[in-house]
């Protein structure tokens, strides 16, 4: 299965991010994170990233019987990277930017569901703005993002630690019309 269809999935990104940083979780500690998934369908989804190459057997338990399977994300997983992005049809990136938008709603709603969820105390922020930008404000903005956040995503879990999903989107909004344009 291609790389784009696998992680077009908001269950299946879920899985991805919940994994993330090193994090080894079993399919009912998933179900836990995720209570609105039915657990079939959890399943189903972790059957998938494992065969398509995303997740690893980390370990195995018995509990009560049955084998208790404890799954990491690969190291040397597939992703979808600038080709792939590119070969993309315009139907293939609306189907991830909804899948995109469902996972940060249904993490969103998971977080203010817990007992004492915090928005201020947990710096929580969904602000929007419009940047006017040229090409190359544009390289330059995103090249110091990359500086800023690459040395954060090789972050492991650990005590006092917490795992903040980042949604960083941008997208021209449409060409300024004429009377916009000032010199």
């Amino acid at each position: 299965m291609d790389t784009t269809d696998v992680l077009l999935h908001p269950v299946r990104l879920r899985v991805v991010h919940a994994l993330a940083g090193g994090r080894s979780l079993t399919t009912a500690q998933l179900c836990e994170r995720m209570p609105d998934v039915p657990k079939v369908t959890m399943y189903r989804h972790i059957a998938l990233l494992a065969e398509a190459g995303f997740l690893d057997v980390a370990g195995e338990q018995r509990v009560r019987g049955a084998v208790e399977r404890h799954y990491r994300l690969r190291q040397d997983r597939p992703v979808v990277d600038t080709d792939a992005a590119a070969a993309m049809t315009p139907d293939d990136h609306r189907r991830g930017f909804a899948a995109a938008m469902a996972v940060l709603i249904a993490e969103f709603n998971a977080y203010l569901d817990r007992d004492g969820a915090d928005p201020v105390a947990d710096a929580v922020s969904y602000r929007q703005g419009t940047l006017w930008l040229t090409p190359d404000e544009l390289a330059e903005m995103t090249a110091q993002l990359r500086a800023v956040l690459a040395p954060r995503l090789a972050n492991r879990p650990a005590p006092g630690r917490l795992p903040y999903l980042l949604s960083p989107i941008q997208f021209p909004v449409g060409p300024p019309s004429t009377d916009e344009v000032r010199p």
